[in-house]
């Protein structure tokens, strides 16, 4: 079984635990993984975990809940980043409305200037929207306007409005554990519905873990059960879901080498 995913490895940096946890992933069936930068300032330890290991791989980029604090990073910054070969993506970055830990202005010029990294590098944008569908889905209508970039809603929450609409603009939509919580039926009717070449599968840890893993830290592994209600809701077996978001993940993430036999 091979699954690529799309997920954060943010937690405490003890070398033993990070051992671990990136085996559970490979005894589960991952062979790559992305760990998300959500500080410019911290990107160096993300950068040295996607190091460390052969099979992960990092982005580079402020989260919008940090976008009034890092309010001098430049498009500039973010390319160079992109010159090592373990940084594969840019971001995350976008609205959050839900929060609003930094001012709206602040996160869409954080948001902007991440576009204009990935469309300068040609590197996947990782966007974070949350309760802001309508203010993201304009910025990536307007911006592509400019010319095109390619980008995933991560770990989405969204409507069906703004699912589409970013499809539209060839992007993707990726989908962490929320996908299996009992109260997520009309994500699961949006999993449903979208081309199977723009769905993902994400974990978004140490966050939103999947069931039947309630109540435990997330992981990478983790992903696997959300793969699994992905097929249901889609009405296909799991190895074919596996296929489709393996696909999806290097078609997106096409600086991730593939997995060797």
């Amino acid at each position: 079984m091979l699954v690529d995913s799309h997920c954060h490895l943010d937690f405490p940096d003890f070398q033993q635990e990070l051992d671990a946890v990136v085996a559970r992933a490979r005894a589960a069936g991952l062979s790559r993984m992305v760990t998300i930068s959500t500080r410019v300032e911290k990107f160096p330890g993300i950068r040295t975990i996607a190091e460390r290991f052969d099979d992960v791989y990092c982005s580079v980029g402020t989260h919008p809940h940090h976008a009034a604090k890092e309010p001098n990073v430049t498009v500039a910054e973010l390319v160079k980043a992109t010159k090592h070969p373990k940084v594969v993506a840019i971001g995350e970055a976008g609205l959050d409305y839900h929060y609003d830990n930094s001012p709206r202005d602040e996160q869409e010029r954080g948001f902007r200037r991440h576009i204009a990294a990935a469309r300068e590098t040609g590197l996947p944008l990782v966007i974070h929207a949350r309760e802001a569908d309508s203010d993201v889905a304009n910025i990536l209508e307007e911006e592509s306007g400019k010319g095109a970039f390619p980008f995933v809603l991560h770990c989405f929450t969204g409507g069906e409005d703004l699912a589409k609409r970013g499809v539209a603009l060839g992007g993707y939509v990726s989908f962490s554990g929320i996908l299996t919580f009992k109260t997520s039926d009309n994500l699961r009717k949006i999993a449903a519905m979208l081309p199977e070449d723009r769905i993902l599968v994400e974990t978004d840890a140490p966050y939103l873990t999947p069931l039947p893993f309630r109540g435990k830290r997330n992981e990478p592994s983790y992903v696997v059960e959300t793969a699994r209600v992905l097929a249901e809701a889609r009405g296909i077996a799991p190895a074919r879901a596996h296929e489709i978001t393996t696909a999806n993940f290097h078609r997106l993430f096409a600086k991730v080498p593939a997995a060797t036999a």
